[in-house]
């Protein structure tokens, strides 16, 4: 499954610098605003020491990771909502991603123009927000339009999306994004065309200086306190620290600058870590002599939805799935030696699938 965030803040508060660092892509990075016009797609391969370990054992032809889609999307300014600056590009490429990853400026540099004059992340979150909640608000209106009319002639599922978007809308009115709801499966159902953006998980990234990247400063706690009602997740990372490791080489060198700085890994392993925790997913594995390879799944999913993955065919013609556990895999070092010992469990369709599982598919298509 493709998974693709979407890295948003105003104009020179890091992104671009953020994104240089994540991917091989490597998008204009200047002091100045608008320096990314188009928005830039870079790939980033998902660490995973299970991986790399299960790649050692089994020795194949390749070994394929997962990966994760990073859009460094064009900068935002007041009146977005409206067309203004470069917002209907902005707004169009965001409601394409599955996660947003806010980069807010937490340090202070004379050198660094702020194109509002003053470092507030706090002001810079805001000016974000409100203008995708104005989006929201005018794809809720549209929609409530349609809504209203159908409940009026008794529609049952009309009446209950009313009542979600009356309320959705009340939310976006007193200044705060749909997320904060808490919406459950059946209320998220009746706004799913609509594509809203303020209810996309989000993750603030507090952009900090060196010496604030293992304590973070006042900057990250004023962030704290006003993500309080939105369950978001928060990360301290130093963009220019990041960048540094990028253009390093070496494995062992990036080690020891981590190590110099006191870091145990670097902010691009926790940000990765970070998305996979907010979505909710989770790894499986298939490995034989041809290919070792990691699967991207939502955590909850059974075994015929994980093959789905694959290729639907997979869950279409689903028989049966054979796991091997991978701590099973790793002691006993080989999928032969796991099934003599009978850790080979050969699992039906009501299996669900957990996170670092060995699997192989059988089916009929």
């Amino acid at each position: 499954m493709a998974l693709q965030c979407g890295i948003v803040g105003l104009p020179n508060v890091g992104k671009s610098t953020l994104f240089n660092s994540l991917s091989n892509a490597k998008a204009q990075a200047a002091n100045f605003p608008f320096c990314t016009i188009e928005p830039n797609v870079g790939v980033i391969t998902v660490p995973d020491t299970r991986l790399n370990k299960l790649s050692e054992l089994v020795n194949p032809q390749r070994v394929v990771p997962n990966t994760v889609e990073i859009v460094d999307i064009a900068g935002l300014v007041k009146g977005a909502s409206k067309g203004e600056g470069l917002g209907n590009q902005f707004l169009a490429n965001i409601r394409n991603t599955n996660a947003i990853i806010h980069v807010l400026r937490c340090f202070d540099d004379p050198n660094v123009v702020h194109v509002d004059g003053s470092v507030d992340p706090i002001r810079d979150k805001e000016i974000i927000d409100t203008e995708l909640q104005l989006k929201d608000l005018d794809s809720v209106e549209k929609k409530l339009q349609k809504v209203e009319r159908a409940a009026k002639t008794g529609d049952k599922d009309a009446k209950k999306a009313l009542e979600v978007l009356s309320k959705i809308k009340e939310n976006l009115l007193a200044g705060n994004s749909v997320r904060t709801l808490n919406l459950d499966e059946t209320e998220l159902e009746h706004i799913e065309d609509i594509q809203l953006l303020t209810v996309k998980p989000v993750m603030y990234v507090c952009n900090v200086d060196e010496g604030s990247v293992n304590t973070g400063n006042k900057y990250v706690e004023q962030v704290r306190e006003a993500v309080k009602a939105e369950n978001a997740e928060i990360l301290i990372i130093s963009a220019q620290i990041e960048a540094e490791i990028a253009s390093l080489d070496n494995y062992e060198d990036k080690q020891l600058f981590l190590a110099d700085l006191g870091l145990d890994e670097s902010g691009v392993n926790k940000l990765i870590r970070t998305a996979y925790r907010m979505l909710n997913l989770g790894t499986y594995f298939t490995a034989g002599v041809q290919e070792v390879r990691a699967w991207t799944i939502t955590l909850g999913m059974t075994a015929p939805q994980a093959a789905g993955v694959i290729h639907t065919d997979f869950e279409k013609g689903f028989i049966r799935a054979e796991v091997i556990k991978y701590s099973d895999f790793v002691t006993l070092g080989s999928e032969n030696a796991c099934k003599e010992a009978g850790k080979l469990n050969v699992e039906g369709k009501t299996y669900v699938v957990e996170d670092g599982d060995v699997m192989h598919f059988r089916f009929n298509v």
